[in-house]
């Protein structure tokens, strides 16, 4: 499987391939910040199945051992990285070309999730993170 994406500006484009080892829609407050939305959709891959094919990324460290990759042009939210996950690489679902093909299949962060934006009873759900801080995560 070969899927492709990028920012709204079209400045950043990318390549992911293989399927994705989680996804996840996370609640928490450093996604919803660095987004400006409710919550973040993410997928994440093996770092090696991650290719920037167009542009450079932006980084914000945004927390220690985190780093957020998003372009430096339209503000994009695109990846994002931790340290404590060596060999992972997530991207922002809603920037793929068919976001559709990788739904979350758990939400994360409930804690934080805002009291006007409802969980999806359908998937499961988990307080904070749904594995250990060194598992698949965002």
């Amino acid at each position: 499987m070969e899927a492709t994406g990028g920012c709204l500006c079209g400045a950043i484009r990318y390549r992911v391939t293989g399927a994705p080892e989680a996804t996840s829609l996370c609640h928490c407050f450093s996604c919803r910040r660095s987004t400006g939305g409710p919550s973040l959709a993410w997928a994440i891959f093996a770092e090696d199945k991650v290719e920037i094919t167009s542009g450079q990324l932006a980084i914000h460290r945004s927390s220690p051992g985190v780093e957020r990759g998003f372009c430096g042009q339209c503000g994009t939210s695109l990846t994002y990285a931790r340290a404590n996950r060596p060999g992972l690489f997530d991207v922002t679902t809603a920037s793929l070309d068919d976001p559709e093909a990788f739904p979350p299949t758990k939400e994360i962060w409930l804690e934080e999730r805002l009291s006007w934006e409802a969980a999806n009873p359908a998937l499961p759900q988990f307080a904070q993170f749904s594995t250990a801080a060194t598992e698949p995560e965002s």
